[in-house]
C-alpha cells in the first residue's frame, strides 16, 4: 500500500463510510486538532522520565485515536456502517479524573496564576493543554452543527485539567520553580 493515494490533491478528504469533504470542513478540523493535540503528546511523553506519566499519556494517545474515528464517522451511515464503527465510551472521562486528583494531591495549592514553563517537559505539557482546548473548542464548533458523541466534549475537557496538573508535577518532580505570573503595576 503506498503512502500517497492523491485522492486529497483537490482539497478533500474522505470520512468513515466514504463521504467525501473539504478539508476545511468542520469536521475535519475537529479530528484535525485531535491529531495534532496526539502529536504533541508524543513529543512531551518523549521528554518524559516518570514512567507512570508516560504510561497514562499512552493510554490517552489510544483514547485520542477513538475520538478521531468517532469524529471522523458523520452521521446517519447505514447499520451495517454504524456496527464497524469506534468511539469514545461513555465515562471514560471518569478516568481522568481519578488520575487529576492522584497528581494533584502531591502538589502544593495554587496561589498564582502560573506561566507555562520551567522544565522543558512541562513547557511541552503546557503546549498540549493548549492544543487540548483548542481542539475541544473544534469539536463544540462541530457539535453546533452536527451530533457529536458528548463524551468527547467531557474527555477534551478533563484533558485539559489533567496537563495542567501534569505541567505542574512533573516541574515539582524535578524541583523547577514554577513561573508566577506577575500582573504589571499600576502607575
Amino acid at each position: 500500500m503506498k503512502i500517497y493515494t492523491k485522492t486529497g490533491d483537490k482539497g478533500e478528504t474522505g470520512l468513515f463510510g466514504g463521504r467525501r469533504v473539504s478539508k476545511a470542513d468542520p469536521r475535519v478540523e475537529a479530528y484535525g486538532a485531535v491529531d495534532e493535540l496526539n502529536a504533541h503528546l508524543g513529543w512531551a511523553g518523549s521528554l518524559l522520565e516518570e514512567v507512570a506519566v508516560n504510561q497514562a499519556l499512552q493510554s490517552i494517545q489510544s483514547d485520542l485515536l477513538r475520538i478521531g474515528a468517532d469524529l471522523a464517522t458523520p452521521p446517519g451511515l447505514d447499520a451495517a456502517l454504524t456496527a464497524r464503527t469506534v468511539s469514545l465510551a461513555p465515562g471514560a472521562s471518569v478516568r481522568l479524573e481519578g488520575l487529576i486528583d492522584r497528581w494533584d494531591a502531591e502538589l502544593p495549592p495554587l496561589k498564582h496564576f502560573i506561566l507555562p514553563g520551567g522544565s522543558p517537559a512541562s513547557a511541552a505539557l503546557q503546549v498540549c493543554r493548549a492544543v487540548c482546548r483548542r481542539a475541544e473548542r473544534a469539536v463544540v464548533g462541530l457539535e453546533a452543527i452536527s451530533p457529536v458523541n458528548p463524551e468527547v466534549v467531557v474527555y477534551l475537557n478533563r484533558l485539559s485539567d489533567l496537563l495542567f496538573v501534569l505541567a505542574r508535577w512533573v516541574n515539582a518532580k524535578r524541583g523547577v520553580s514554577e513561573p508566577v505570573w506577575s500582573p504589571p503595576k499600576e502607575s
